[in-house]
């Protein structure tokens, strides 16, 4: 992995006992480095099992080079006490552990926090009032705002949030061969619940007993509902002072959410630093793991353990099939606009073709949604995939480009605006921007979605796709997807205004959109690397 070199040997301390301020005790792991000068102390939070592979990407690695690691597991897992509501106790519990740490008479007087997903959720909880003791963090693909990334564009989040209860409520199986095999068909799994309706009794049957909070957010998809506003960490990103590192990937679920963040504090004034590289969520303790290492021991260095501050650009960011390249900020401003129109026959052109007298449309059917294909999701499906088989779909309309004379690079927002109109005032659109190699192969590059209620007669509408960092190849063609859903990747949209969580009837919608000149051409924006004619 490239590490720097080990600098002490550590023991470990099993099921250290901490308590809480109702009575309830966590447990956690105290990995203590055998050292007179330790470099300071890391508090890590999860839900997940204190084992491999977490007993090396958050202990042994960080241990063997003096720090002191906590690893707790959170209120309700593990053998910790109490009952596992997500999101609900960790600001609590995290400064009661901080006020632990205090008395502890190996504790450096310092510390920092460190984990990814839910663990990165542990540290906004805390970050939202950071005890003094606070140092630094290390947040990798953690969300703050829960009900964005589950209900952000208008659908709830079917796939990832499913997915992930279920495996809450049975990660503590004992049985290792049934984890295993559950494991492996977990995606086939959700995505059988996911198309049953109604959709809450179906995932009931799934989770059984557990994970009860799965139809409380299924059920609230308003962001001021009661309910999320004490579950939303966004006060974090006004008020937190102390250095952060951001470490994501292009394809991952949580990419919005840590990009939101860099742009927060950056925009505050706050210590900030940004790594994105071609990564899944997944594979940020695999393909990624090492750069991460890396990348975390340097921030927590200079920190927390006042070494030299490491030679890093505030942004560093891999363009997919272009390598690493470091960055003064996020999105750069060293970019133009490069605008493709949708054209009659599935084309996309570079100047705008008359009006065209048929407009392009489809029909989304419930019964048989458009599926998910690869994309920004949780499940081991997720990433960049063949999409060949998306285009060739009857309710999806797709616009391919003639093949590119040279390489183009495209860092930033990659925006849609179609002239588009639905017969059903219920309706989703989703959006593709995919890449067609010389032998016709297609491949996701990103993705926009977004939900409508009563606005059939709309005219037009602008979609900002995921943010890219993407060199188009010469010779491949560049193509524009849209359908009428992607499930389960967001819960297929019924057609009709029933809640989510009961809904049970269907109704199918047609969509329209014109092509050529008009008052708002349909047509794809690229924010491309700077070009002698921009």
């Amino acid at each position: 992995m490239r590490m720097p070199a080990p600098t002490t040997e550590f023991c470990v301390h099993r099921d250290v006992r901490v308590p809480m301020r109702d009575g309830v005790e966590l447990l956690a792991d105290h990995y203590a480095p055998r050292t007179s000068s330790p470099a300071g102390t890391l508090l890590v939070r999860t839900p997940y099992p204190r084992k491999w592979p977490f007993t090396s990407l958050y202990g042994a690695i960080y241990a063997a080079r003096g720090y002191h690691v906590i690893q707790q597991s959170v209120r309700g897992t593990q053998g910790s006490g109490g009952e596992f509501e997500p999101i609900v106790n960790e600001a609590a519990d995290g400064h009661d552990t901080a006020a632990w740490l205090r008395d502890q008479p190996w504790f450096t007087g310092s510390f920092a926090t460190i984990g990814l997903s839910y663990l990165g959720y542990t540290q906004w909880a805390m970050l939202s009032d950071p005890p003094p003791e606070l140092a630094a963090a290390v947040i990798t693909v953690g969300p703050h705002d829960f009900h964005e990334v589950s209900w952000g564009r208008g659908a709830f989040a079917v796939s990832d949030f499913l997915g992930w209860s279920d495996a809450m409520a049975h990660q503590d199986d004992p049985a290792r061969l049934r984890k295993i095999v559950r494991g492996l068909q977990a995606g086939r799994i959700v995505e059988e619940v996911a198309g049953r309706a109604p959709m809450g009794a179906a995932a009931r049957e799934l989770l059984g007993t557990k994970a009860r909070w799965y139809e409380s957010w299924l059920a609230k998809p308003d962001a001021g509902d009661p309910y999320w506003v004490p579950r939303q960490m966004s006060a974090a990103l006004e008020q937190v002072d102390v250095p952060i590192l951001l470490l994501t990937g292009w394809q991952d679920t949580f990419l919005h959410q840590t990009l939101l963040q860099y742009r927060q504090l950056r925009d505050r004034g706050a210590t900030v630093a940004l790594t994105v590289g071609p990564w899944t969520h997944g594979q940020m303790t695999t393909r990624a793991a090492a750069l991460v290492g890396r990348e975390s021991l340097a921030w927590l260095g200079t920190h927390l353990a006042h070494q030299p501050e490491p030679d890093r650009s505030p942004v560093e960011v891999e363009i997919v099939h272009g390598g690493w390249v470091d960055l003064p900020d996020w999105p750069p401003a060293t970019t133009c606009e490069q605008v493709m129109y949708l054209g009659a026959a599935g084309g996309l052109v570079d100047t705008l073709p008359a009006a065209s007298p048929t407009p392009a449309s489809f029909t989304f059917d419930p019964a048989d949604p458009t599926p998910t294909i690869g994309g920004r999701l949780l499940s081991p499906s997720s990433g960049y995939r063949d999409d060949s088989a998306l285009a060739e779909r009857t309710d999806v309309i797709s616009f391919t480009g003639a093949a590119l004379a040279s390489d183009l690079t495209v860092l930033g927002t990659p925006v849609v605006e179609l002239a588009h109109t639905c017969d059903n005032p219920n309706h989703d659109v989703f959006v593709r921007l995919s890449e067609v190699d010389p032998k016709g192969r297609s491949r996701n590059v990103s993705d926009g979605f977004q939900r409508y209620t009563g606005d059939g007669d709309r005219a037009g509408l602008r979609l900002e796709l995921d943010d890219i960092a993407y060199r188009f190849r010469a010779g491949h063609r560049i193509r524009v997807i849209i359908a009428g859903g992607s499930h389960p990747r967001y819960a297929r949209n019924l057609g009709t205004d029933e809640p989510a969580l009961t809904g049970r009837a269907m109704a199918p919608a047609t969509h329209s959109v014109a092509l050529g000149a008009g008052p708002m051409p349909s047509r794809l924006i690229l924010p491309v690397d700077r070009q002698p004619t921009c």
